[in-house]
């Protein structure tokens, strides 16, 4: 199956009740190790990457290896630019073949937030890409934004379907009170704000900061109508960790091949638990039929 839009998926996630995890990936290593996992048990899966590993690996170089992927598998995946605040680095992934972008003007006003969503949006409307934008401020670090925790601020509800009205962006990460990164203790994540945003907003809401938090909490925020959750920190660690375990263990045991297959597998199974407990194993045929009766390419023609 070729590379899709996440937005038919996050909204079928949405109107059923479960949710689907995007993975940050900072390696193709890692992007296989994610895929292979979702295929393993059925699910559909968002591949993300951020600023710097599109400078890193180049974004024509992520966009084949996805799309390698994703030929090789037949689930739907989606390819994601996570926290972007530039509008040309944008351009230049559309143009490449990602499937969904984040235009993150979430530290300006709200007006100003509103108008750089819109010149994403004005090129997003002639092409089928999601786009994803956030309200309020998520704390912690995320690539090369530094969002300290005096500064955090949670969405406004109004604002947040105001914000849809006034731009149409199909995904809304609304800050609920989670963070990127390890949590010191547990995320004080605002239940109430997150019932009262999705009463107000049908489009899937994005729960950014999904790393470490306790399973009955990722539960309550999917049942409240987040249907998609971000996963960044902690797959990295666990990849990296598998790899120093390794030689610790076996410090002359150089062959990439083995110290490799060990973070990947690790990666591997932390992935399935993170899909499992969204909800989405299992949802990857049914999404085909609902979402994707039809495979097709990315066409970015327009831009």
């Amino acid at each position: 199956m070729t590379l899709v839009s996440s937005t038919p998926m996050l909204q079928e996630a949405r109107k059923s009740g479960y949710g689907i995890v995007a993975f940050n990936i900072h390696s193709f290593d890692m992007l296989y190790s994610v895929v292979e996992a979702a295929a393993e048990i059925d699910a559909p899966v968002i591949i993300q990457t951020t600023v710097g590993t599109v400078k890193n690996l180049g974004p024509d170089n992520i966009v084949k290896t996805a799309s390698a992927a994703s030929e090789k598998y037949d689930i739907p995946i989606a390819l994601h630019l996570d926290h972007c605040t530039d509008l040309e680095v944008i351009i230049q992934c559309i143009r490449a073949g990602y499937t969904s972008v984040m235009m993150d003007a979430s530290m300006y006003p709200f007006e100003e937030n509103v108008r750089l969503t819109n010149q994403v949006m004005d090129i997003a409307k002639h092409i089928d890409i999601n786009v994803e934008a956030e309200l309020g401020k998520v704390g912690g670090v995320e690539d090369n934004i530094v969002v300290s925790a005096k500064d955090a601020e949670k969405a406004v509800p109004t604002e947040c379907r105001e914000f849809i009205n006034r731009t149409g962006v199909p995904t809304l990460a609304p800050a609920i009170g989670t963070a990127h990164g390890i949590y010191n203790g547990d995320p004080d994540i605002d239940f109430r704000r997150i019932e009262e945003i999705a009463n107000l907003v049908e489009e899937p809401l994005v729960l950014h900061g999904g790393s470490a938090i306790p399973e009955d909490d990722v539960k309550q925020c999917i049942s409240l109508g987040m249907a998609k959750m971000n996963v960044s920190t902690e797959l990295k660690n666990a990849y990296s960790e598998a790899i120093k375990e390794h030689f610790s263990e076996m410090p002359d045991s150089l062959d990439p091949r083995k110290y490799l297959t060990k973070a990947k597998n690790i990666a591997k199974e932390l992935a399935k638990n993170k899909m499992v407990l969204v909800g989405s194993a299992g949802k990857a045929s049914e999404i085909k039929e609902k979402a994707y009766p039809n495979r097709y390419k990315l066409n970015s023609s327009h831009v």
